[in-house]
Order: structure tokens, then C-alpha cells, then sequence
């Protein structure tokens, strides 16, 4: 440590859930963590070998449990720095001693949210998009998202990113050259056309990413489904059914649903959100009438909008002042409900334009349930990963291809546009964590829990 520097802290977290449990696992990380294990725990174990030991309290040498200790010494460690990991009883009175006992320790303090993983980036463990993937990881609900949330974590975005950016910093290296050698027109000339080939490749490979359907932000965020309709429809009830319990209330009085009612489903390993809304109609409530603004966004938002109506209505199309539908994020179902009040003239009338559903007797319930899931499966399952998880992915992307197509604009000096290849590098290095990342550490690194 050079002279007047200052020891990093030395922080400690309960990894695993709190409550009472069988184990629970507390982790240390920093400079002294070989002192707080023995301080605690006796001498060192051999590093990465779960060792017995008994643990006390350092100051008075009360006994806390008999547990395991695990040794990580640095750099070979998740964050880079000497670490630890003591396995004990998960009762609530051991938990509480044992973190007396670390904040017993000389220049120990608990960590906070994502400090760990903040760490591990700050020393190379990791970069931005794979502690973004950690985070997506221990949030994950559904097969598809965990799937997903492991591949970014394991670098698939990273290994892209880190690839265009040997490209471009080749297409810099060329640029440069003909600058150097403005003297000599001909070797000037051929280095700019082997930029323009790498830098137009360069582009369509990144255009190409971000021309996904938004796939890997839908599978992330989860499928959004709107139930949207007139009042009375069966939205409601059709929530209930599908739910298989009562989220939202039943009533024949119109106007009953005012607010967006959301339901989360875990449908084929995609994460589906079911929304019901207000149903659409003339009021003068103002109450009613905001309800039925919060309807409308839903419904333009929404990845599939199912639209209801019930025997009594006319089965109407699509309204006009919700908008029109981008054919490649959105689609529409049409849905007659309430099957079990049908004649045999409506359901032959109805059969050919709608998918005829009874939340009362379940009737074509399976059969909606499918349609949802093969529209999700459509948008979300594809053979090749999503780089693209997180809107922050998606702004970076598209103005390192913004500046690679103007540098692409053959009118401009060629200075201008080597500072076009140079600004696509830095959105690729603000995307991985190479550069100028402050302003996004703490959104990034919030989202852990305590920890990790």
C-alpha cells in the first residue's frame, strides 16, 4: 500500500435470506478479512476447503455456533479481494450474534446493497453488463428468465461488445494512418476504404442486434397481456379464471373495475403479466374516466391485448383512439365471453371472428391459455441468445451505430470522421463499463440485495 493510502473497509453481509432457516451463509469481504476469520473462527483454513469450527464473539469469547468457514484469498475470489464465507445456524438469535461479532471487528462494517458485486467490477471480475445479468439472475421467476439472465451473466453480451470494439479500434488504427499520411494520397485512400468496409459491416452486425423485436427486454420485464373492452364484458372474471383466484373484483354494476389490476404468471418457463382494466365507455365520472386513460396507455403498451365482449354486445373491432398496432410487438385476440349464456346461432356467429371463452365453466380457457403462450413464445424463444436485456443496452447500441453510419458520410473531412469511430467506441465502453460509468453505478448496483 503506497504511503498516506487508505485501507479499504472490510464489510460483511448476510448472504442468504433472512429469517429462520437451516444455514444461513454470512460473506466477508476486504483487507481484513483473514483477521475477522480469526478473530472469530482461530487460524486459517486451507483456502476454498469448507473447515469446521466453532465461532465466538471476539470481544469476550462467548460462543456463537459450529459451523464451516471457507477461506478465498485474493485475487482468486468473486470480488477480487481477500473474502470469507461462515456457514451457521439460521436461527434469528445466531444470525444477531453473529453480526455483533463482525461489527466487533477492527474496520468491519455491513456492506451495502450490491457492494460485493460493486467490488468485483471495480477489480475486473466482472464488467457492467455482466453484474446487470448477477442482479437479473437472482430475480429471475421463470426458466426462460433464468436462462437468459446466466448467459449475460456469463459474458454472451460482453463477448460481442468487446469484439465490435477490436473492430473499431482497427478502423480507428486505419484512420489514423491516412491522417499520418495525408502526403501520400494513394496509401491515404486505401487505409479510409478498408474503415469504410470494417465500420459498414461493423454497423449492420449491430443493426442487426437491435432489430429484435425487443425480445430480450420482454422476456426480462415479462409478456404483457391487457384484457380491454366495454364494460361488463367478463375482463374480471376472465382475470379470475385465469388467475384461479379472486384478484379482482365481480360486480354487474359497470364501471366497477377503475384501476389496472396486474397478475403474474409463469406460463412454459415466460413470465406473462395480465392486466384488466376499466372497461371503455362514455362517462362523467372523473374517477371512471382516468381509469379509462390508465386502460387505454395499457393497451397500447401491451404485447397482446385480448378484446372482450360479452353475448349482449356487438363484438366491435378495434377502437381507433387506442391506436394502431406495431404488427411486430403487438397483437390483438379477439375474445367472446360468458360461452355458458351463448344460443347456437351466436356461437356459430362468433366462432369464425372470436375465441368463445366461459369464465364460469371454464370453457375455452386451455385454448386462450395457448394462444397467450404461443404469442409470448413467438416473440421470446428464439434458437440465438437476446444480447439486448435492458433499455441502457439498447440507447448505447444505437448511438455507437448512430456515429458509425455518419461515419459512413463520405462529405465529411476525415477527421470529423475519425471522431465518429471514436465516439462509437466510447457508447461500447460506457456499455460494458470500460468508461464514464458513475452515473449508473448506483442505479446498477441498487437493485442487489444486501449481500451480494
Amino acid at each position: 500500500m503506497t504511503s498516506g493510502a487508505t485501507e479499504p473497509v472490510t464489510i460483511f453481509a448476510l448472504a442468504t435470506a433472512p429469517g429462520r432457516s437451516g444455514v444461513a451463509v454470512f460473506r466477508v469481504s476486504g483487507p481484513r478479512s483473514g483477521d475477522v476469520v480469526r478473530a472469530l473462527s482461530g487460524d486459517l483454513p486451507q483456502p476454498r476447503r469448507a473447515t469446521l469450527r466453532t465461532f465466538q464473539n471476539p470481544v469476550g469469547r462467548a460462543v456463537i455456533d459450529r459451523g464451516l468457514v471457507l477461506w478465498f484469498p485474493g485475487p482468486a475470489s468473486f470480488t477480487g479481494e481477500d473474502m470469507a464465507e461462515f456457514h451457521c445456524h439460521g436461527g434469528r438469535a445466531v444470525i444477531l450474534a453473529m453480526r455483533e461479532a463482525f461489527a466487533g471487528c477492527v474496520r468491519c462494517r455491513p456492506a451495502e446493497a450490491g457492494e460485493f458485486a460493486k467490488r468485483a467490477f471495480e477489480n475486473g471480475k466482472m464488467d457492467l453488463t455482466q453484474a446487470e445479468g448477477v442482479a437479473d439472475l437472482i430475480d429471475a421467476e421463470t426458466e426462460a428468465q433464468r436462462r437468459q439472465a446466466f448467459q449475460q451473466s456469463d459474458g454472451v453480451l460482453s463477448r460481442q461488445v468487446e469484439a465490435w470494439r477490436d473492430e473499431l479500434i482497427a478502423a480507428m488504427a486505419l484512420v489514423e494512418a491516412a491522417i499520418d499520411f495525408s502526403d501520400e494520397p494513394d496509401v491515404a485512400e486505401d487505409a479510409v476504404k478498408q474503415a469504410d468496409g470494417r465500420a459498414r459491416e461493423l454497423a449492420e452486425q449491430i443493426a442487426s442486434v437491435l432489430d429484435d423485436n425487443h425480445r430480450g427486454e420482454i422476456l426480462r420485464d415479462g409478456y404483457r397481456v391487457v384484457l380491454v373492452g366495454p364494460p361488463n364484458a367478463g375482463k374480471s372474471s376472465l382475470l379470475n379464471a385465469l388467475a384461479r383466484r379472486d384478484a379482482a373484483i365481480v360486480s354487474d354494476e359497470p364501471g366497477t373495475t377503475r384501476d389496472l389490476i396486474e397478475v403474474r404468471f409463469d406460463l412454459g418457463g415466460v413470465p406473462i403479466i395480465l392486466t384488466d382494466t376499466a372497461g371503455l365507455r362514455e362517462t362523467e365520472s372523473a374517477v371512471e374516466k382516468e381509469g379509462i386513460r390508465r386502460s387505454t396507455e395499457s393497451a397500447k403498451r401491451a404485447d397482446l391485448a385480448l378484446w372482450l365482449d360479452d353475448p349482449d354486445g356487438a363484438l366491435g373491432e378495434w377502437p381507433d383512439e387506442l391506436g394502431g398496432f406495431d404488427l411486430l410487438r403487438g397483437a390483438i385476440q379477439r375474445v367472446l365471453s360468458k360461452a355458458d349464456l351463448l344460443t347456437v346461432a351466436q356461437r356459430d356467429a362468433a366462432r369464425a371472428a372470436a375465441m368463445i371463452v366461459s369464465a364460469s365453466s371454464g370453457e375455452g380457457l386451455d385454448a386462450l391459455v395457448s394462444v397467450i403462450v404461443t404469442h409470448a413464445e413467438s416473440v421470446t424463444r428464439v434458437a440465438a441468445p437476446s444480447f439486448i436485456t435492458q433499455a441502457r443496452h439498447r440507447d448505447h447500441l444505437a448511438s455507437a451505430l448512430q456515429h458509425l453510419r455518419g461515419f459512413g458520410d463520405k462529405d465529411n473531412d476525415v477527421e470529423l470522421r475519425a471522431e465518429d469511430l471514436r465516439r462509437a467506441a466510447f457508447e461500447l465502453g460506457r456499455l460494458t463499463g470500460r468508461v464514464d460509468v458513475e452515473d449508473v453505478l448506483d442505479h446498477v448496483f441498487g437493485r442487489f440485495c444486501i449481500g451480494k
